[in-house]
C-alpha cells in the first residue's frame, strides 16, 4: 500500500516530520511518501493562504494519480483543497482536521483544539461545523505561535503549545485534546505523557484512516459531487490543470 502525504506548505523541515511521525504508525508493508508541492506558501495561516495552496496540492494529487498512489492525506488542519482533492483521485483522500475530530467524537464526549495563530480558530470551528462535530468541541485555544515557530530549533513552542494543552484540561471539562496544526505532530505523545489526558494528532489518524479504507476496498465515489473534474479549458498559469 502507498499512502502520499501531501503537506501544503513548502517548508520541507515540516514535511520530513510528518512523514517521519507518519512512519511510526503506519503498518508494516505501508509505503509513505510525504511531501510538499513546488508551488505555495511557506506556512498556512490563513483564507489566502488556504486558497493559494490548492493548485500545489492537486498538482500532488496528479502525481500521485500517475504513482499508481493508494490513498492521500492532506497534512494542514485547515483541510484545504479536500473535495476538490477527492475530485480529482480515485483512492480515499483523508483531511487531518477531519480524521482528529471524528476520533476525538468516538473516545469521548468533549475535545478542545489548541492550534497556532488566534486568526486560525475560525477556519478550525467552520471545519467543527462542517463534519458535525460542533457538539463535540468545547473550545478551539490559540497559542499565538507562528507555524514557522515550530520548526525553529530552541524555540519556546513546546512549552507554550503544552501551557495551553493544560488551560484546556484544566478549564474546559474535556476528554481529549486535538493538536491543530500539522508541525505538533511530533509533540503528541510528550503532551500526553505529561498531562494524563488523550492527545490526538490528525497526521497519525488520518494514516491509519486511510489505511483502513484502504484495505476494505473503498474509494472516492464517482456518481456525483464527488466525480472527475468536467473537461474545459483553463488558462494562464492554471491551463496545464484542465482535465484530459
Amino acid at each position: 500500500m502507498k499512502i502520499k502525504i501531501i503537506n501544503p506548505n513548502t517548508t520541507w523541515s515540516m514535511t520530513r516530520k510528518i512523514g517521519q511521525c507518519a512512519r511510526q504508525v503506519a503498518a508494516p508493508g505501508t509505503e509513505i511518501v510525504a511531501v510538499s508541492p513546488d508551488m505555495g506558501p511557506a506556512s498556512i495561516e490563513s483564507h489566502y493562504d488556504e486558497a493559494l495552496s490548492v493548485p500545489g496540492i492537486l498538482q500532488e494529487i496528479r502525481l500521485g494519480e500517475a504513482a499508481a498512489v493508494d490513498a492521500y492525506v492532506i497534512a494542514c488542519f485547515g483541510d484545504p483543497g479536500l473535495y476538490a482533492a477527492r475530485e480529482a483521485a480515485r483512492g480515499p483522500v483523508i483531511g487531518i482536521a477531519e480524521a482528529a475530530m471524528h476520533a476525538a467524537s468516538m473516545i469521548g464526549a468533549s475535545f478542545s483544539v489548541v492550534t497556532t495563530l488566534e486568526r486560525t480558530c475560525g477556519i478550525a470551528w467552520h471545519l467543527a461545523e462542517r463534519y458535525g462535530m460542533q457538539r463535540f468541541c468545547r473550545k478551539v485555544r490559540a497559542c499565538k505561535l507562528n507555524v514557522l515557530e515550530l520548526e525553529q530549533p530552541g524555540s519556546a513552542a513546546y512549552r507554550i503549545i503544552l501551557e495551553e494543552c493544560r488551560q484546556a484540561l484544566q478549564q474546559d471539562q474535556i476528554d481529549s485534546i486535538v493538536l491543530g496544526c500539522a508541525g505538533m505532530t511530533d509533540l503528541c505523545r510528550a503532551i500526553e505523557e505529561e498531562l494524563g489526558i488523550a492527545v490526538i494528532d490528525g497526521v497519525a489518524v488520518a494514516v491509519k484512516l486511510a489505511e483502513s479504507l484502504v484495505h476494505l476496498g473503498l474509494k472516492t465515489g464517482k456518481r456525483g459531487d464527488l466525480a472527475y473534474p468536467l473537461h474545459k479549458p483553463y488558462s494562464g498559469l492554471l491551463q496545464s490543470f484542465a482535465q484530459t
